[in-house]
């Protein structure tokens, strides 16, 4: 049943001359099977259950195998999804695939899940913006079913973040897990699907959270591997400050362009970095406790595949049900953040 009657504005719809919505029709998730806890974390560096728990609501974490690479979780949470709906991989038009953490330079890690998966009509491409990831990548995708180009997209975010994580930094190493999650985008006559997304950046912050090395400004050596620039870089306390102000900017805003207001929302989706800033975020924007959805506490952050992990587990869990709507919170490096609101 659903928890709304407004009839919700579609903020699309006077640029959408053909008429074509683009709604998730299915989603799948995969998480490794190897649990780092608090406790696993006291014996490599020095933190504490009660320090992780108190600062970031953190209990544990996933951790991928030595032979498990972005796009092998990946693959896994695509499978998913189209077994979900028995769908066959070869009715992909488009693989969308959202990560930091790509298999390689290139190819991207799209191509190598194209082929995992069996999905020989795709064209495949990654798009990088770090835990902003998976709504970018939702709007993108959609972009391809509203102007009719293509009807069926597949939208992944991946992430083996424990390839750089510094394990004798405890001030990062406790925050991060492996993960990925996917949806997948088609056009659901008579309904709404994704209402709006609203996105941001700012480049000018962007080494307040980065890995520094490995790319044409500091190509890998064996000094900048020494010098530990191929971990994650953090200001906690600058990085938190950015992600509170531009998740609740994004959210309002979203909000206001659908013409609703939050009492209406059924579930809030944030990204699961940091309890303190979801209760922040959800403090500003007046949302209850029962209408946000975490998982952080089991997963940590998992960047790309944080929200879309967390949705696909609200949908199996029976949080979610047809026609209620679900406002995605997100923030990254970059800086990067985004708001999406979606009728189920």
């Amino acid at each position: 049943m659903n928890t709304h009657s407004k009839v919700v504005k579609n903020p699309r719809a006077k640029h959408d001359f053909k008429g074509r919505t683009c709604s998730i029709t299915a989603v799948g998730s995969y998480v490794p099977a190897r649990i780092l806890t608090n406790a696993d974390l006291e014996n490599m560096v020095e933190t504490s259950d009660e320090w992780i728990t108190s600062r970031t609501g953190i209990k544990a974490r996933r951790i991928a195998g030595p032979t498990e690479s972005t796009a092998d979780l990946a693959a896994r949470a695509a499978l998913q999804a189209l077994t979900s709906v028995n769908l066959d991989p070869t009715t992909i038009d488009l693989i969308i695939v959202a990560t930091v953490t790509p298999d390689m330079p290139f190819p991207s890690t799209a191509c190598l899940v194209q082929e995992k998966i069996g999905a020989t009509r795709a064209a495949a491409f990654d798009i990088e913006a770090a835990c902003s990831g998976f709504i970018y990548a939702l709007e993108i995708g959609q972009q391809f079913i509203m102007s009719r180009t293509y009807d069926t997209v597949l939208v992944i975010g991946a992430e083996k973040l424990s390839s750089i994580i510094d394990w004798k930094d405890r001030n990062t190493c406790v925050l991060f897990g492996d993960g990925a999650g996917a949806a997948i985008l088609q056009n659901r006559p008579n309904a709404h699907g994704l209402l709006t997304a609203c996105m941001g950046a700012d480049g000018s912050k962007g080494r307040l959270l980065c890995v520094p090395g490995g790319g044409s400004r500091q190509p890998a050596t064996a000094d900048s591997v020494s010098r530990g620039l191929h971990y994650i870089h953090m200001d906690g306390k600058e990085t938190y400050k950015n992600a509170v102000q531009a998740m609740f900017t994004a959210g309002r805003e979203a909000l206001r362009r659908c013409e609703l207001s939050i009492s209406e929302i059924t579930l809030v989706i944030p990204h699961q970095a940091n309890r303190r800033i979801i209760d922040a975020v959800g403090e500003r924007l007046d949302i209850r406790p029962d209408q946000l959805f975490i998982n952080l506490d089991k997963y940590g952050n998992t960047s790309a595949a944080s929200v879309a992990i967390a949705l696909d587990e609200a949908v199996r869990s029976g949080r979610v049900r047809r026609g209620d709507l679900i406002l995605m919170l997100v923030f990254g490096a970059g800086f990067t953040w985004g708001a999406a609101v979606i009728e189920w």
